[in-house]
């Protein structure tokens, strides 16, 4: 057997590898460069939880480091972007262990902040449907979704400081003054107004999302590799300096008040269940 070099220890992960490893998420394909990312559960929409959660940080830089993805495509699987689970509160955050409390804080940063900064390419976000965490979808350098789609912010409404970067993208996109309207009331942003507010690049049928994906994805490809990829370091870098002022205090804030907060999040979830349910999270 041949002696594995530094540079072979050093090198990024292969896709066959990658691929293989978080599978059980999300689901690769790639073809001529391009690489969609689909997001799943046993083949349905992705069940939110925190294993999912610290896969996000760790897939971002797999893909990111592999030289052969050169745009990628987010999307999540049937008619919902994924799915929030309220059972994950069933214990206080306040009767966390404080190494966890810690992880936790680490986790949800490298969530988005890993996308932005570990993929050096061209991004495109096809948002399938209502759901949670929908803020990976606008992150994305363009962004297409289902003309079905609801996005909303229900952390006020269940009792929670918004800090997970769905604010952040909202005051980005939208305007301070129209991100603290939504972030305070939780009202739904149809497609239609999604688009017309610029937090949409096009709004589609869901059966030609995919498709209009690829045909972006392919138009893109047909530029220089060097031209793909610093242009994605321009149209990306305010994302960069928006993390970089304001999403870690924006989390700490929410995570210090799960901190102290006795009732829990789990007890307020279940009052507004019917909310989650109806729109996916």
């Amino acid at each position: 057997m041949a002696k594995m070099s530094n540079r072979d220890m050093a090198g990024p992960t292969r896709f066959e590898e990658y691929s293989e490893k978080y599978k059980d998420l999300f689901i690769m394909t790639r073809r001529d460069g391009i690489l969609e990312v689909r997001m799943h559960t046993s083949g349905g929409p992705l069940q939110f939880d925190w294993a999912a959660q610290t896969a996000y940080g760790h897939v971002w830089s797999d893909v990111g480091r592999d030289p052969e993805n050169e745009v990628m495509i987010l999307t999540g699987t049937g008619d919902l972007w994924q799915i929030g689970n309220p059972e994950v509160w069933t214990a206080k955050f306040m009767d966390w262990p404080n190494r966890r409390k810690l992880e936790m804080y680490h986790e949800s940063l490298r969530m988005i902040e890993n996308m932005i900064h570990c993929l050096d390419i061209p991004t495109i976000g096809a948002i399938n449907g209502t759901g949670s965490h929908w803020q990976l979808g606008t992150l994305c350098d363009i962004t297409v979704c289902a003309e079905d789609t609801a996005f909303f912010d229900a952390h006020y409404l269940g009792g929670v400081p918004p800090g997970d970067g769905i604010v952040l993208a909202l005051q980005k996109i939208l305007g301070s003054k129209k991100a603290a309207y939504y972030a305070y009331t939780g009202m739904n942003i149809t497609a239609q107004e999604a688009l017309d507010l610029g937090l949409v690049s096009e709004m589609l049928p869901r059966e030609q999302l995919l498709p209009r994906a690829w045909e972006l994805a392919e138009m893109i490809m047909q530029a220089p590799r060097s031209v793909r990829h610093l242009t994605h370091s321009i149209v990306s870098h305010p994302w960069k300096k928006a993390l970089a002022h304001d999403q870690g205090l924006q989390l700490a804030h929410q995570l210090y008040d799960m901190a102290i907060d006795k009732e829990g999040i789990f007890e307020r979830l279940k009052r507004i269940q019917e909310r989650f349910q109806r729109n996916g999270r």
